[in-house]
């Protein structure tokens, strides 16, 4: 220990005393009876001798009161070095409360708290091994080796904690349930519960089963009873809408008053409202926002508004009216109508390795790609009782196209070989002949034998080039073989009306362009195979939308701005309930009169 050393020292020195079992008293370090001086903590001999003695401490009525400054890191460290070069480390951890050493904070280290002292060859050994005894140092047990392992259990788990220097720190995986787990944890706890209430160890049985905590099966217990509405219970997690940065919410209101021109995309609308695009993409994927293809209609008079309601009042089966309205099965109508298909597209997509290489397309001219028109006839599908096909309804599509021989001589063919042209202008006497030699032809025979003698209507629209329904040369060959086949023309500016324009050409072009044509008898060929391959059920589907077509056309009446109706026929076809024939309502039935009398 260090004493004042004699008056004619310097204040602030001191001299190294021995400590001896006289300075114990009741098994504690009594400090009283070693005078300190209050100078100071260093004691500095003439004989170069160094001690340092407590780094931090504050001295208070001749006692270390270490409470306000504990020690450093480094511990309180004596030195002493005097010819022999004495040592001695002092409670290298440590806290001194009410005068004695209180080491629950600061363990011994492994090496325990030493002194040495070497003067002319002595060694003094202080404190090497004790005992913990009521938060002080019992020094008159044996020496305690049992408290060392405990150190040494205390800095594993210090280093399992702590990582090292150089090792990455791993972050703590938080396990968060999902909502199915929660809602087995809270069956598991209420097939163990009696009258809502849970035995003693339920949770901690539960927990244990779950590997969770048994304050979690605690919450989601606690969770059950407060979000019991009407005999139904939510255990759900509150994180689905409240965690993770709030979304940005975009104006409504602000979004309508953009002009249409100025949100033709994403990134012009999000310009718009100074927001990201990712704003907008969130906000059309949850459904606030929706992307629209607006495509341009006919402009219609008065009189082409009158003749399309006409039209649909006459579709409805005169037997059904007046009380239970219903349109016509369409079974005797024959939908025809041309349609332009292109050799190629001047843009294709398409999905490729990454190694592999890009294709090239070439033609004389992207303005003029080489196209053929098509003239298709389609009528309504038949079906059994068990589901099956007895009509396909397809009479049949034909390319308007001539053969010719070659003039000259070509590195691809010789002179006089027949090449397949496409027809560049299509009059009227084409489209006779066309319906006559071939239309009518393929009617005789494809049609049902049950319904050869009964009314076929050939549905065409009011083109120019179209043939009159009186004209004198169709109807004497429509009226051969025992058939009765007549020519009705659509309202005007209705392509809304043919099952052709509003639907059938659609798929069918974008099923031709899966097939490779390189030439005009290639695209002739890959036309006439899809044609034939489109399934039938579609083509039925199409009749009954031009029917669903009808009845929105009379709600709206004097317009042609109605939205597609969708009744899901393909499910509806799944249970055996697809309608032949779509019902209307009287009184839509009667408005319809009352305004067309009224106009």
């Amino acid at each position: 220990m260090l004493q004042n050393s004699e008056s004619n020292m310097h204040p602030g020195q001191f001299e190294f005393i021995q400590v001896t079992q006289e300075n114990f008293k009741e098994n504690d370090i009594d400090l009283n009876s070693l005078p300190f001086f209050e100078g100071g903590a260093t004691h500095e001999k003439d004989t170069g001798a160094h001690e340092e003695f407590t780094e931090h401490g504050e001295f208070t009525n001749n006692h270390i009161d270490l409470n306000a400054n504990p020690f450093s890191e480094s511990g309180a460290t004596h030195e002493q070095d005097t010819t022999g070069g004495a040592h001695e480390e002092f409670i290298e951890h440590g806290e001194f409360t009410n005068n004695h050493i209180d080491l629950n904070a600061h363990p011994f280290s492994e090496s325990g708290a030493t002194h040495e002292q070497d003067t002319g060859g002595a060694h003094e050994e202080f404190i090497e091994h004790g005992e913990f005894t009521n938060n002080h140092i019992d020094l008159n047990a044996h020496p305690f080796s049992e408290s060392e392992n405990h150190v040494m259990q205390e800095e594993n788990i210090t280093c399992e904690c702590f990582p090292s220097q150089g090792e990455e720190i791993q972050p703590k995986k938080i396990n968060i349930l999902s909502n199915e787990q929660r809602n087995a944890i809270y069956l598991a706890l209420l097939r163990r519960s009696v009258n809502g209430k849970l035995k003693k160890n339920t949770s901690r049985e539960v927990a244990t089963l779950f590997s969770v905590s048994m304050r979690t099966v605690q919450r989601v217990w606690k969770r059950s009873k407060e979000n019991m509405k009407n005999g139904v219970t939510d255990v759900s997690h509150k994180r689905t809408k409240n965690c993770g940065r709030k979304r940005i919410q975009i104006d409504l209101d602000h979004f309508r008053s953009i002009p249409l021109q100025e949100r033709k995309t994403i990134r012009d609308a999000a310009n718009a409202l100074k927001v990201s695009t990712s704003v907008l993409s969130r906000n059309l994927k949850s459904g606030d926002i929706r992307r629209h293809s607006n495509a341009i209609k006919p402009f219609l008079s008065e009189e082409n508004k009158k003749g399309r309601l006409q039209f649909c009042l006459d579709m409805l089966d005169k037997e059904s009216l007046p009380h239970d309205p219903k349109f016509h099965d369409m079974q005797n109508v024959i939908h025809i109508d041309e349609k332009w298909f292109d050799l190629s597209k001047k843009c294709e997509t398409y999905y490729l390795l990454a190694d592999e290489e890009e294709p090239h397309r070439t033609c004389k001219s992207k303005n003029f790609v080489t196209k053929v028109m098509f003239l298709a006839a389609v009528a309504r599908p038949r079906f059994d009782g068990q589901g099956n096909v007895t009509f396909s309804g397809k009479i049949g599509i034909y390319p308007f196209i001539t053969k010719e021989p070659a003039k000259r001589s070509s590195v691809n063919r010789v002179a006089g070989t027949l090449e397949t042209k496409a027809m560049t202008s299509v009059k009227r006497d084409t489209v006779r002949s066309y319906l006559i030699e071939k239309v009518i032809r393929d009617i005789r025979a494809k049609w049902p034998r049950e319904d050869m003698h009964k009314l076929i209507c050939i549905q065409q629209d009011n083109a120019r080039t179209h043939v009159d329904p009186k004209d004198i040369e169709f109807c004497q060959a429509a009226q051969q073989s025992g058939f009765d086949i007549q020519l009705m023309c659509q309202p005007p500016n209705s392509p809304d009306m043919n099952v052709l324009d509003l639907g059938f050409f659609r798929a069918l072009q974008s099923l031709r362009y899966k097939k490779v044509a390189k030439t005009i008898d290639d695209l002739v060929n890959a036309v006439e195979e899809t044609f034939e391959n489109y399934p039938v059920e579609k083509l039925n589907n199409i009749f009954l939308t031009l029917q669903l077509c009808m009845m929105e056309t009379m709600k709206v009446k004097d317009s042609n701005a109605y939205k597609l109706p969708h009744i899901g026929k393909d499910g509806l076809e799944r249970r055996g309930q697809l309608p032949i024939q779509i019902k209307c309502d009287a009184g839509l039935v009667n408005s319809v009169y009352e305004f067309l009398n009224e106009v």
